[in-house]
């Protein structure tokens, strides 16, 4: 599972998919510009969301 904690106020979170209750899974995206954007996908190919932000950045992710 894909823990996200925030570095500056250390809050943390796991995200699971709607449709199949399946933890979100941590994953990059390359933009056509070439910039990697972090996302969080379902296991099961139900999609993909931008993972989460606090404090104004994004989370760093720790698989568990």
């Amino acid at each position: 599972m894909a823990t996200y904690t925030c570095k500056i106020c250390g809050m943390s979170v796991n995200a699971f998919c709607a449709k199949c209750d399946a933890p979100l899974a941590n994953d990059t995206l390359k933009l056509d510009n070439g910039q990697n954007v972090q996302v969080s996908k379902c296991p099961n190919g139900h999609g993909k969301i931008k993972s989460p932000m606090c404090c104004g950045q994004d989370m760093a992710c720790s698989n568990k």
